[in-house]
């Protein structure tokens, strides 16, 4: 027999522990996609025929080079699904472990403390932020995905411009 009440439960978590417990899922996360990359990605990648695919990963490469493995790393951390794939690109591509692991630590703890300690401080100070969440979210989404969207017209334009030309 099912049984419904209206009443709810609040649980208090401990800001501390929620930090370690974060940043602990999300550098190990991180370390685990480096690793995979890393022992596997060339030949998964290999038996994969998608061309966009491939140019993308030629793409992630030359602005790994052009960045510089630290900013790129740090910088992925901010960004919805660039910071998903990079750990097992940086693999892939034979990011220096050393270097991934130091910025890969500071990008995420930077990340994790900031995204976490904000979003603490605003629920505490703004009552029913709840309500206000996911739009936010939805817009921060959408304003980040911007420089990516920007990037495929322009490689699009490009792509035109280079199949005119010849």
């Amino acid at each position: 027999m099912f049984c419904s009440t209206s009443a709810t439960a609040v649980v208090h978590l401990s800001l501390p522990v929620v930090l370690l417990a974060a940043v602990a899922g999300a550098l190990s996360g991180a370390q685990v996609g480096f690793v995979l990359g890393r022992r596997g990605g060339r030949a998964a990648l290999a038996k994969v025929g998608n061309r966009h695919l491939h140019r993308g990963v030629e793409r992630a490469e030359e602005l790994l080079v052009r960045y510089g493995y630290p900013k790129a790393i740090v910088l992925a951390r901010f960004v919805p699904v660039v910071r998903t794939v990079l750990n097992p690109l940086a693999g892939m591509l034979a990011v220096p472990a050393r270097i991934f692991v130091l910025w890969q630590v500071l990008g995420g703890v930077v990340w994790l403390v900031g995204i976490t300690v904000a979003g603490y401080f605003l629920g505490a100070s703004i009552p029913g932020v709840d309500q206000y969440l996911l739009p936010i979210i939805a817009v921060v989404v959408v304003i980040s995905l911007v420089p990516l969207a920007l990037e495929v017209r322009r490689a699009r334009r490009s792509r035109k411009t280079s199949s005119t030309v010849k």
